[in-house]
């Protein structure tokens, strides 16, 4: 085991589960019990559950589990900050040292009770027990660091993954807002000026973001500055409406999401009618389910732009989605004759 921390979130950057939480004591009861039940039938000459020694002995076992769990819940902040090696041998001396109280408490108990005959079997019970605890739990804390790893890896991937596609993104961005605003420095230097800085300060909340996942309201922030840029360029003939009331302003999504989808109606829709259109954006929540139908007029399929980008802009932006998210996260592209509608669907996410 190695000490790697994780210093966004000490409480979480150790590798053992929370004990506190009901559905891991129900998981460790559950399993507690079937370990009595296996021992017991493991017994040489035993046909069948005998209920008094399955009550015995499926008291001490559960002493010892919940013990134990109990003891790594209550010292869980102090053994994040330990490290993972530390941690784990100190964890493990835990479940000995409540192994032995239990183990001793258990065996006095029964001998008031007239269940043994002696103190000759003392020692005996005692490391037997000991000796089953060491190699259960050496077992199970093993197996969990080892999940803990593969989580982390797994994690780290996805991370790496999403930072892949964002910054295969981004570029795509800047090239056609900087061409816009060198359309502009000639004939309109000032809305060329007031466009670069809109520029900048997108490219602030944007490329200044760490996280993977933003906020709607400033997911909406950075397509605002964008759609500003563009009406430099298309003027009275870019219309947008937004309807997007009904979405909590805190579920989060993945930073340049609708961006894009807005480019991609301006550049295949807007741009290539005389008269313009309107983009409408609107917002619908069910559950726990959110969805954002991004609409706008078009030319017929056969008269439309052909463009590979544009297919790798929605393919990125529905993976970046469902590695987010999971599957039920995504992208749906919807075009009739003269419109178009994208919608995403995501998952609310509360930002923390």
């Amino acid at each position: 085991m190695n000490n790697d921390q994780h210093p966004e979130n000490k409480d979480e950057s150790i590798f053992l589960p929370n004990f506190c939480d009901i559905r891991m004591v129900f998981a460790v009861v559950v399993l507690a019990e079937l370990l009595a039940i296996a021992i017991l039938l493991s017994t040489p000459y035993q046909e069948s559950l005998e209920w008094d020694k399955l009550g015995t002995l499926s008291l001490l076992i559960q002493w010892i589990a919940l013990g134990s769990i109990g003891m790594l819940c209550l010292l869980r902040k102090w053994l994040a900050g330990l490290g993972d090696r530390v941690a784990g041998i100190v964890s493990y001396l835990i479940v000995l040292l409540v192994t032995l109280a239990v183990a001793e408490a258990t065996y006095w108990l029964m001998l008031d009770a007239g269940l043994d005959h002696g103190t000759n079997q003392h020692l005996d019970f005692v490391l037997r027990t000991l000796g089953i605890s060491a190699i259960l739990s050496g077992i199970s804390l093993r197996v969990i660091y080892l999940q803990y790893q593969q989580k982390i890896h797994i994690e780290a991937h996805a991370d790496a993954r999403i930072q892949a596609l964002q910054a295969r993104i981004r570029p795509h961005f800047l090239f056609n807002s900087m061409n816009t605003i060198a359309a502009l420095i000639r004939t309109q230097p000032e809305q060329a000026e007031a466009a670069v800085e809109d520029l900048s300060d997108l490219f602030r909340a944007s490329l200044g973001k760490t996280s993977q996942l933003i906020s709607l309201t400033e997911e909406i922030q950075i397509a605002r500055r964008y759609l500003h840029i563009e009406q430099f360029r298309l003027g009275d003939r870019l219309k947008v409406t937004w309807h997007l009331d009904d979405l909590p302003e805190n579920a989060l999504l993945p930073v340049l999401t609708l961006q894009p989808l807005l480019e991609n109606a301006i550049f295949h829709g807007i741009e290539m009618l005389a008269e313009g259109g309107e983009i409408v954006l609107h917002g619908t929540q069910q559950g726990q389910m959110l969805s954002i139908q991004i609409s706008n007029p078009c030319l017929p399929p056969q008269q439309s732009r052909r463009s590979g980008g544009n297919q790798m802009a929605m393919d990125n932006i529905n993976e970046r989605l469902q590695m987010s998210f999971g599957g039920d996260a995504g992208l749906s592209i919807k075009r009739q004759q003269h419109s178009c509608e994208i919608e995403i669907r995501f998952p609310y996410r509360e930002q923390l």
